[in-house]
């Protein structure tokens, strides 16, 4: 489990979500697993020890700071993506093995935006996607590729199978009942699951 498990810790707003589906299913693609908060719904663990628990089973992290900057005036900048990012660091410094052996991507949506709010990891390796979900299927499966040994697929045929992907979800929701607005309302977690579904009956078309 720990050593294909990648902690995805990304927004979970609307705008957000062709970002963050389309980061899980190049995980799920390269044969990995996708770890979100939510897809544990255990209502007595707290949102912060659902995290803690994925966090020191996963080997791979995943930390978008897209969401550092407040784009109205009066609204709070979002703090939970870079707190996690500090437990995920923290685990793989201070963390008994096979902790240490973790790593970590950060992203973000601008270049360089990081060191206005966060410049402790200056000098990291961080990736900028530009609010593009293909851009971010592209770091995403480079950074698997090196540290992850993941198959060097390319990342236009991953952006393909996404697309068979999701017609494929979407047929199956309608034929089961859904319409379309049921299926846009679906939350991301049902989403994510199923695509592990899809690769497990042969990424049919």
């Amino acid at each position: 489990m720990f050593e294909r498990s990648v902690f995805i810790n990304c927004p979970f707003d609307d705008d957000y979500a062709p970002l963050l589906q389309a980061i899980a299913f190049c995980v799920t693609f390269l044969g990995f697993q996708p770890r979100l908060a939510p897809q544990n719904g255990d209502n007595a663990i707290n949102r912060l020890n659902r995290i803690d628990d994925i966090v020191r089973t996963s080997k791979y992290g995943i930390h978008d700071l897209s969401r550092n900057r407040a784009k109205l005036e009066g609204e709070f900048a979002r703090m939970n993506m870079p707190f996690e990012l500090g437990i995920d660091y923290g685990c793989k410094t201070f963390g008994a093995a096979p902790l240490p052996t973790k790593c970590i991507l950060v992203l973000e949506e601008k270049r360089y935006d990081y060191q206005k709010c966060l410049s402790d990891i200056a000098g990291w390796d961080i990736e900028a996607h530009g609010g593009n979900y293909q851009a971010a299927i592209r770091k995403v499966r480079g950074w698997l590729v090196r540290q992850a040994a993941a198959p060097p697929k390319g990342a236009t045929l991953i952006e393909s199978r996404y697309a068979v992907f999701q017609q494929w979800y979407w047929a199956r929701e309608l034929d089961a009942g859904a319409s379309e607005d049921d299926i846009r309302e679906y939350p991301t977690v049902d989403v994510v699951d199923a695509m592990q579904q899809w690769m497990e009956v042969g990424q049919p078309d």
